[in-house]
Parts: C-alpha cells; structure tokens; sequence
C-alpha cells in the first residue's frame, strides 16, 4: 500500500480534510509544552505560523498569547519594542496589538527553524562546508558554537565536517569574527559536481528516519484532533508537537528533497488545521 493510499480521512467541526496516517496501531501521545523559552523566538514564530510566507499583520490577543504561551507583560512589551526597534517586525497603524513579520525577522526566525526557509526563498544552489577542532580543553567555546549552530541545518558529514545548503557563511563570520573561536573554524562555498545526492542526504541529515517522525506527527495529530479539547487548546498541542519537530529538520530545499517530500506534506496539511481550528 502506497502512502497515499493510506490516507484517512478525519471529520473535525463537519469540515473534512486528509491527514496521511495509519490508524490500524492506535497512538497515545504526550503533550509536550512548545519548546522555546526565547520570548523573541516566540514572536517571531508566532508571527510566521499564524500567517506564513505573506507576512499577514497578526493579532497578539489573548488568544495568540495562550497557544504560545505568551503574555503581555513589561517584559514582552519591551522584547517587541526592541523588534520594532531591529526591523525584525512592523506594528499595525490602523490596530495596535497587531504585528507582521518582516524580511529581517524572518532571517532570525530561519536561524532557529531553517525549515521555514525554501518555504519562501529560492536555494541558490551553493553548499556550505563548516569545519572546527575545538580541543577539549576549550569545551565551553565548542559548547557554546555547537548552540548557536543547532539551527542552521548543519549537518555530519565527516569527522569535523559539517554540511547545508543554507546561507549562514555571513552570521558565521558575525558570530565567531575577533572571537577566540575564529582561529578553530574554516568554512567554504561549493557546488555538488559528482556523486549520488540521495545517499549524501541520507547519509548526513538521516532522511529516512525523519521520514519516520513526521509519520509519528500526524498519529500524534490525529489524536488531538480527535479529542474532546476545545479548539484553541488543540491548536497549541498542535503546533507543541510540531515545533519538536520543526528544531529537528534541517530545511533541505526541494532541489535536493523533491516536492513530494513529507515535510512539505505536513505545512500543508498543518495550514489546513489552522484554518480549521482558528476559524
């Protein structure tokens, strides 16, 4: 049976869509709190998944709030104001709670979710190389690089060799420039010439098994959706689980995975439950 034909289709609210699961092994799921603790990263985030690629003015009431587990205190007035402030996002003129993304807060919001990425941006086709030897004795600069690296979608390819398609060489250099570290790091910009991509793929970023968890995502989604919660309370598991998953996929464009990729799939099929459950 081929993954289309295994389809189910699911009745929520008397509107019918189609979610790919297989429903013969029932799923239990966890609700697992959205894992973000950036009030920045929040926003922003919750700016783009409300909207997506228009950068549509989004209302941060009390409804928003809830589902990413914000409020607006002084803290997350002064958090928005500093985005303001950065370019990163634009306030409504004619609604004051309102908030749109703008092109350089989604280049922040890409480094924490480069899935999001070739969502609006055309790939270049350029592969980015980033190689380092920390010693050990200078764990903490390898800890520290390793954390602000997690969302690049880089990936292992040999020893010390790490690999993406996304364009970081510039907040590489803004990072690590005039820093202890700069003198561990050597970088570089190639095209693919020969070999096979899908092993390459397969090899670095592990393609089948994140396959495999996307699978796991829409059981987990089904089961929510199943449930007796109310509609803003569906949404944020939603979007809980999703965001698991998203600080997980490494963004790869559809040069390089194909359209029919699972990933695309699931923001599709992730827009259409918002409609559903933020009508």
């Amino acid at each position: 049976m081929t993954f289309k034909q295994r389809q189910t289709k699911t009745v929520l609210n008397k509107t019918v869509f189609n979610l790919p699961l297989d429903l013969k092994y029932p799923v239990c799921y966890i609700v697992i709190h959205m894992a973000i603790k950036e009030r920045r990263t929040k926003i922003l985030l919750a700016l783009y998944s409300l909207s997506g690629a228009e950068f549509s003015f989004i209302n941060l009431d009390e409804r928003t709030q809830k589902i990413f587990n914000l409020s607006l205190n002084q803290k997350t007035r002064g958090t928005i104001s500093g985005l303001i402030k950065e370019g990163k996002i634009e306030k409504s003129e004619d609604n004051q709670s309102q908030y749109k993304l703008t092109d350089k807060g989604f280049a922040e919001l890409c480094l924490e979710f480069p899935f999001f990425r070739f969502l609006k941006e055309k790939w270049d086709g350029k592969w980015r190389i980033i190689s380092y030897e920390i010693p050990e004795i200078k764990r903490e600069i390898r800890d520290r690089l390793r954390r602000e690296m997690q969302g690049w979608g880089l990936g292992p390819w040999h020893r010390s060799f790490w690999l993406t398609p996304h364009p970081i060489i510039s907040t590489l250099k803004s990072l690590t420039s005039q820093k202890e570290e700069e003198k561990f790091i050597q970088a570089f910009e190639s095209d693919h010439v020969y070999g096979e991509r899908d092993i390459l793929i397969e090899k670095v970023w592990g393609k089948t098994v994140l396959d495999k968890s996307y699978r796991e995502l829409f059981k987990k989604w089904h089961e929510i959706l199943s449930s007796g919660d109310e509609k803003v309370d569906k949404f944020k598991k939603v979007i809980g689980e999703y965001v698991n998953l998203l600080r997980q996929d490494p963004g790869l464009p559809k040069e390089l995975i194909g359209d029919s990729w699972i990933g695309f799939e699931g923001w599709n099929i992730f827009k259409e439950i918002r409609s559903i459950l933020l009508s």
